[in-house]
């Protein structure tokens, strides 16, 4: 593709980004459906340039108010993740001139605003919440995620996928926590690979993967995924319990579901039941209620946990979708108690990173529930699953995950028993 077309295409996408009334991925993905002839290579250059402009949108709005032109082509140029020989084909002199000059600038006498990226809101909380570690989140949630693997148990062993996904050209690291995990620094095409097309293996990040490590399923239990969405730990879920027993995937979204099924095809499982509900209080879970066995509940959330993944979702969250959140949450987190049976098993979780949103609902359950439930310490659940080090992914009685500490999206997750 020419530099020109391929510059134009960028400024295009960023224009439909930049609104702000959809998810960037799910622009993003609509933006490559109309533009099917465009490569992989531009595809990669198109993606990882917009995202670095969602990353850095106040750092480079900021630069980009010194040159001229169309706002979206400037923000491109700063934000150009792709060959700059390419690119630099693409501009005037006097683009040549202008980019040099702000690429010049020292970033780091900048004010804080403009070197966190974060909306002014957010960088208050998360200041008052980490202290001196805000800065170091701030780096990490600024730079991209690598690639997470869960290794199908069902199907195959980790080092066997390893060793598969070497002789392919794929470097695979086991995850330093997860027992089943695998952590790529590339992102490659794994839809052509043997070892993805069998179902060996699940693209799922680590943290997530440790969700359903803690919630413990074993074989031929009743199990639920509350808010299961395209499925990811329903599959390790359904795994863990070896293909046995009966696995609920309830979600109020039946495209999200129906997203499930060739990844449940792949997997070999027949143990799953997707179930599309109308709320919490669907009469279809209330006939399950005191039977489960275990239940997770991956409660919606402000998803602020996944910013290296979706940097597009600060500028769409507000402190008041956050209070609305954490009612859904104490809702959602209530019904599915009900299901839990005695001796039974629920854990709370988001990716979030906000104590409004963790913490804070998991101390009001407590506080509601005290006869019911019993705390069940993380670090106690984590080390039953054979997880590594499981006292470093522990705050309190409850599981905290950080970007910039144990390089996994941001998650949260209490555990209860039923008394």
């Amino acid at each position: 593709m020419h530099p020109n077309a391929l510059l134009e295409l960028a400024t295009e996408l960023l224009h439909h980004v930049l609104r702000f009334d959809a998810p960037a991925d799910s622009v993003v993905s609509d933006f490559f459906r109309h533009h099917r002839l465009i490569g992989s290579r531009e595809r990669h250059t198109l993606a990882e340039t917009t995202y670095t402009v969602l990353r850095q949108r106040l750092l480079l709005q900021h630069l980009a108010q010194s040159g001229k032109g169309e706002m979206e082509r400037r923000l491109a140029l700063l934000g150009w993740q792709g060959n700059a020989a390419f690119l630099r084909a693409a501009l005037s002199p006097e683009e040549v001139q202008w980019l040099e000059q702000v690429n010049a600038v020292d970033r780091s006498a900048l004010p804080e605003r403009l070197r966190h990226n974060l909306p002014e809101w957010l960088a208050e909380r998360l200041q008052a919440e980490l202290g001196d570690e805000f800065w170091p989140l701030v780096e990490a949630l600024n730079q991209p995620a690598g690639l997470g693997l869960r290794v199908n148990v069902l199907k195959a062993k980790r080092e066997d996928v390893q060793a598969e996904l070497q002789l392919a050209g794929i470097d695979a690291e086991p995850t330093p926590y997860s027992p089943v995990g695998l952590r790529l620094a590339t992102k490659p095409a794994l839809h052509k690979v043997d070892v993805f097309l069998r179902g060996d293996i699940e693209v799922q990040d680590e943290g997530s993967q440790l969700l359903a490590l803690l919630t413990g399923a074993k074989r031929g239990e009743m199990v639920a995924d509350f808010c299961a969405g395209a499925g990811g730990k329903t599959l390790a879920l359904g795994a863990a319990m070896r293909n046995t027993g009966r696995l609920y995937a309830f979600d109020v979204s039946g495209q999200r579901l129906a997203a499930l099924k060739p990844r449940l095809a792949r997997s070999g499982l027949s143990n799953v039941y997707p179930v599309q509900i109308a709320h919490e209080r669907d009469d279809r879970i209330k006939r399950l209620a005191g039977k489960l066995d275990r239940v997770l509940v991956d409660a919606p959330c402000s998803g602020l946990g996944t910013l290296r993944r979706n940097p597009g979702m600060k500028w769409r969250q507000t402190p008041e979708t956050v209070h609305q959140a954490s009612i859904q949450q104490a809702a959602i987190l209530a019904s599915a108690a009900r299901l839990v049976k005695p001796g039974g098993r629920l854990v709370y979780a988001t990716c979030s990173l906000l104590q409004a949103e963790n913490e804070v609902i998991a101390q009001a359950f407590n506080a509601e529930h005290a006869e019911s439930f019993r705390v069940l310490p993380a670090v106690e659940a984590l080390r039953r699953a054979q997880v590594s080090e499981p006292e470093s992914l522990a705050s309190g009685d409850c599981m905290r995950l950080w970007p910039h500490r144990h390089g996994t999206d941001g998650f949260f997750a209490a555990v209860w028993e039923r008394v």
